[in-house]
């Protein structure tokens, strides 16, 4: 992302070894312009290491969870839909 703000850092501070290091890239991400599409790029491309769009590894595993629930259920919501009898009045 040439506009973000990781541009003005080095990458190992993206690529953290512990906690403290996770917070400080997650504190340049807050402000950065291209933070979403960041974001959605490491979850489409299911990158494993590393502060992407603000969110830790951990955190990314969480949403992408949290989206394949999501999906599910709206399959199963869509499915439960479409083989309730609708009633026809003429």
């Amino acid at each position: 992302m040439a506009t973000g703000n990781c541009n003005n850092h080095p990458p190992s501070v993206f690529f953290p070894s512990d906690g403290v290091g996770v917070e400080a890239a997650k504190k340049i991400c807050a402000s950065c312009p291209v933070k979403d599409p960041c974001l959605e790029h490491a979850l489409n491309m299911r990158i494993d290491h590393g502060v992407w769009g603000g969110a830790s590894e951990r955190q990314r595993r969480r949403i992408l969870k949290s989206r394949r629930v999501a999906a599910r259920a709206a399959r199963a919501a869509a499915e439960s839909h479409a083989e309730t009898p609708v009633e026809i009045r003429l």
